[in-house]
């Protein structure tokens, strides 16, 4: 059988393996044999008998735990089997603490520690005592928004909407005795960053990845946060692809807006407000990307974040001010209701993937939102189910492929990224025009990719 989780050999002992004792303990418990080599081959214990009575004794004083030793034999060779139980309560040898993962022994530090602590006494971050905060200190703004949107939602007794802030505070749970809990400040707060550091979002439009045209900063709080960060996006970073159904204008952006919205609340719910790094949005031509601080609940996998699972909101407090809110349900669909606002808009799903302590979210833009983009669809037409003619077209009707053109035939040795800004187009936009018209036979590059030059030919 070899090492696991759960299962470690020493051929010897040292007091230097109190750690793995420690490390089973703060995890899923676990087998420690002495008395076998890292292959698991028996080689015996010559102080067994001695160690039967001695380990009890060092569990006891360093650890403050209790664990099972068994004394074995094997073919004549004594051995020790050390059964360790998982506890509840955190273990820590000499003021430093251990947990096993998979087969190897990790020390918990920085803000894996605060969360292991905080854990392990059921406790949260968010519901932690904030000293120093006082209700007169958070923003009326703040509660008369929380206010109306909880009156809309229905999720807050009138009687409750209509208490003072202090004790409608205490009947959100974001009172602990005399203080005001975290996750207050953040709700209710008009600067949380005076309190929490990188609690705030940064949004940038990028013509390639290290390259940044422009970004904003949204702070506040988490509800106006949320407000002000979808309305920057909509009104600022994200264009939409418009098309006319007799006289109604339909404008259609890349991401549809429930999407973006259930994804940035997840992102402002759901974080880690112990990394001290804010939310980032970065926004390209194809693509939009949410870098999140997160942590997965204990035991979780990428799998279990995307299949259907219940509730187990990182900051309960918050979650629960936002659902009394309406922003969000409280059944663990956040993720499915992403996806299902993709498929029903016809947009691709987004990528989620774990990169080091963000979760990333990426939308990527469809085909024909491109295409429509890049200005190589000007006057489609098609039918509607009632036969309804339809004209989908871009905001700028400006033919790009003919002002590239012209640009190019003036200045033969210009790089497609300065095309596209002296065009106000984006990089990848003015790629996909370049493309086309070579595959027409319009355009035609010359020599190396840098030094070489544009021929236009008709």
């Amino acid at each position: 059988m070899p090492e696991s989780q759960t299962l470690e050999w020493k051929s010897s002992w040292r007091d230097d393996h109190l750690k793995w004792v420690c490390g089973f303990a703060n995890a899923e418990g676990g087998t420690l044999v002495i008395g076998r080599d890292d292959r698991g081959k028996l080689v015996g214990l010559p102080n067994a008998r001695f160690l039967l009575e001695e380990l009890p004794n060092k569990f006891r004083d360093l650890l403050g735990i209790m664990a099972e030793v068994n004394l074995r034999e094997d073919g004549g060779k004594e051995y020790l089997e050390i059964g360790v139980p998982a506890y509840p309560n955190p273990i820590s040898y000499r003021g430093r603490y251990y947990q096993r993962s998979g087969s190897t022994l990790q020390e918990i530090k920085g803000a894996a520690l605060d969360r292991f602590l905080l854990r392990r006494f059921g406790r949260t971050w968010d519901g932690s005592p904030l000293p120093g905060l006082n209700a007169a200190d958070l923003s009326p703004q703040a509660f008369a928004q929380f206010r109306a949107l909880a009156r809309t939602s229905g999720r807050l007794d009138a009687s409750a909407l209509a208490e003072p802030d202090a004790e409608l505070l205490d009947k959100l749970k974001l009172m602990e005795g005399r203080y005001l809990k975290r996750a207050a400040a953040l709700l209710f707060h008009p600067d949380p960053l005076r309190f929490v550091t990188g609690a705030f979002v940064k949004i940038g439009f990028f013509q390639s990845e290290s390259e940044i045209a422009y970004h904003d900063e949204v702070n506040g709080d988490l509800f106006t946060q949320a407000q002000k960060t979808l309305e920057i996006l909509f009104f600022k970073y994200l264009k939409a692809s418009i098309r006319y159904e007799d006289i109604v204008r339909v404008e259609r952006y890349p991401v549809p807006r429930p999407a973006l919205r259930e994804a940035l609340l997840n992102a402002l719910i759901h974080r880690d407000y112990m990394i001290p790094a804010p939310i980032q949005i970065r926004v390209y031509d194809h693509k939009l990307m949410i870098w999140n601080p997160a942590t997965l609940p204990e035991g979780w996998t990428e799998s279990d974040l995307l299949a259907p699972h219940n509730s187990r909101p990182l900051n309960p407090d918050i979650a629960n001010t936002f659902f009394r809110a309406g922003g969000i349900e409280a059944w663990g669909r956040g993720i499915e209701r992403i996806f299902e606002a993709c498929r029903e808009a016809g947009t691709p799903p987004p990528r989620l993937r774990f990169s080091g302590s963000d979760l990333l979210t990426e939308f990527a833009f469809s085909d024909e939102y491109l295409q429509l983009m890049a200005g190589t669809r000007t006057g489609a037409e098609e039918k509607t189910p009632s036969e309804t003619r339809v004209e989908t077209r871009v905001k700028t009707r400006v033919k790009t492929p003919d002002r590239l053109l012209e640009l190019l035939r003036e200045q033969p040795t210009l790089s497609l990224s300065a095309a596209a800004s002296t065009l106000g187009k984006s990089v990848a936009a003015i790629e996909l025009v370049a493309r086309n018209l070579r595959t027409e036979g319009r355009l035609r590059h010359t020599g190396p990719k840098k030094g070489g030059h544009w021929e236009v030919l008709k």
